[in-house]
């Protein structure tokens, strides 16, 4: 099933490796990256299509517990 996140990072060096590797690690298969910087320089706003069998509640706690993730809705492909 393919699932779109949208998250709000901190713009911190190696944040988009962090989420990418722990979707990678879950189950979920990345197909896309979109993403801009905030015009304040502090945050990003990505949006990430990602592709797995598992569970998609799982996937958005794990992505929550990432220290500079500081918001993550998943919601199903349509």
């Amino acid at each position: 099933m393919r699932y779109q996140l949208d998250l709000t990072l901190r713009q911190a060096e190696g944040a988009l490796s962090r989420v990418l590797g722990a979707a990678e690690r879950r189950g979920f298969r990345p197909l896309a990256v979109d993403g801009e910087a905030q015009a304040d320089g502090d945050r990003w706003y990505l949006r990430l299509t990602v592709e797995g069998d598992r569970d998609d509640a799982n996937l958005q706690n794990q992505l929550s517990k990432l220290y500079d993730c500081l918001e993550v809705e998943v919601s199903p492909c349509q």
